[in-house]
This record gives structure tokens, sequence and C-alpha cells, in this order.
């Protein structure tokens, strides 16, 4: 099935950012996002997914374990579980980025303050 974010089903979290599911399994999740300027997710963790952030389009700013990371299109960044982090977008454009999780984060993160 070719799937993208014209027939994918679509929701949307925090600020106005939007998320497009591309693949959802137990094992493994696919997911295209896009944050506007000025919007942030807030401080998390995954007990048991281990994520990579692959940049489309757009300048992500990460906070890691109380780093700032710069993460530029092309670009991708690998989160382990138990690693405090969250993604911004600093920006003045649009952020559009691909999330893989392995496993799925459904009932897996634990938000903080």
């Amino acid at each position: 099935m070719i799937t993208s974010a014209d027939n994918a089903e679509h929701y949307t979290w925090g600020a106005q950012c939007d998320g497009w599911p591309l693949l959802r399994t137990d094992s493994l999740s696919v997911i295209q996002e896009r944050m506007p300027p000025g919007t942030s997710e807030q401080l998390h963790f995954h007990e048991r997914a281990q994520q990579v952030f692959y940049i489309l389009s757009g300048t992500a700013t990460f906070e890691i374990e109380g780093e700032i990371k710069t993460v530029n299109p092309s670009q991708s960044i690998h989160i382990l579980p138990n690693i405090r982090h969250r993604i911004l977008n600093n920006g003045d454009t649009d952020l559009h980025f691909l999330v893989i999780s392995e496993p799925k984060t459904l009932g897996d993160r634990v938000n903080l303050g």
C-alpha cells in the first residue's frame, strides 16, 4: 500500500501541530509530522521505544537530557529509551519530519513537568 499525508489518517497535537501515521504496527511506527514556527512538544521520555527523527524541511531544535542540538534537512537524530527529550521549531518556517519509533510509543510516553 502506498501511503502519504494525502491519504493517511490525520491528527493534531500540541499547538497546531499535525501528524499522519504512515505505518502503525506493534513493533514499528512511522509518522510524518508538521510543526509551525514557535511550537514545541512537552519534555518526555519513552521507557521502551527508541526513536529516529529525520528532518524533511525546516530546522529542528532538540532538547536532549538538557543539551540543545540542531538538526537540519536530510539529517537525523537517534533517541534511545529513557532519554529525556523534546523537539522545538524555533525557525520561521514550518518544520516537516518523520519520526520512526521501535516499538510503537503508544502507551510508552512519560511526560515531565
